[in-house]
């Protein structure tokens, strides 16, 4: 990756209090673009991060949520590169409240194209789970309506941008709520290690490579890719 074209760039992440996020922002940082906007719904882990970062005036940090279209324009303007990490992740959660999802994951994804559209960006890349792959539940399918929603958009816009494109995760190694951290509390408190099903397998990935996956394929894309890392565990 050429890491001086993200030099002078305008840059906002969606979900920059995640673990995802969090880190394409530590990593977005380094490469010295003229500004980070970060946009996050967790007031508290915000708050936080803004301590962390107050040194830096070429970042603003946001409370905000990918629901309200109107924030979204508002927040894009004079905007470059969209990284969008904002997501309900956790599948138990997104079957117990398939109606948040859809808004999150799904309508979401369609108001970020949509302020992308109004402000023309240049890029906007979609981080989305490998769990969209033959979905079998409502987080995934969210997951792949997200894909299909950017590979829509990139074939209707008018002109050369935006481009328009997604990656596909598997498990992050250590992130909130992941497997890994929900094995390592269970084992502490004295066990059972549970599985959701004997069947079941994990595609993981580590943290750097799932950030590295999102920074490359940002300037690969040509509008309407999947992008894809191939994990052999």
């Amino acid at each position: 990756m050429n890491e001086t074209m993200w030099k002078g760039q305008s840059v906002l992440i969606t979900g920059v209090c995640g673990t995802v996020g969090g880190e394409l922002l530590r990593q977005v940082v380094k490469r010295k673009p003229a500004q980070i906007v970060g946009l996050d719904n967790n007031e508290s882990e915000l708050f936080f991060l803004m301590e962390e970062y107050a040194s830096h005036p070429n970042i603003k940090l946001y409370l905000g949520d990918v629901r309200d279209k109107d924030k979204l324009i508002q927040t894009m303007r004079g905007i470059d590169i969209v990284l969008h990490s904002a997501a309900l992740k956790h599948v138990i959660l997104c079957e117990e409240s398939p109606r948040d999802a859809i808004q999150s994951n799904i309508l979401g994804v369609q108001n970020v194209i949509d302020a992308a559209m109004v402000n023309q960006v240049r890029r906007v890349l979609f981080t989305s789970s490998d769990k969209a792959v033959n979905p079998t539940n409502v987080m995934g399918t969210s997951k792949l309506m997200g894909e299909r929603l950017m590979t829509a958009a990139n074939a209707t816009r008018r002109g050369d941008f935006p481009i328009f494109a997604s990656t596909r995760f598997g498990n992050v190694l250590g992130s909130r709520g992941s497997v890994i951290p929900l094995f390592k509390r269970q084992i502490e408190q004295g066990g059972p290690v549970t599985l959701t099903d004997e069947r079941m397998t994990r595609f993981i990935m580590t943290l750097e490579e799932a950030v590295q996956l999102v920074m490359e394929s940002t300037f690969l894309a040509r509008g309407g890719e999947v992008f894809v890392t191939k994990m052999p565990v």
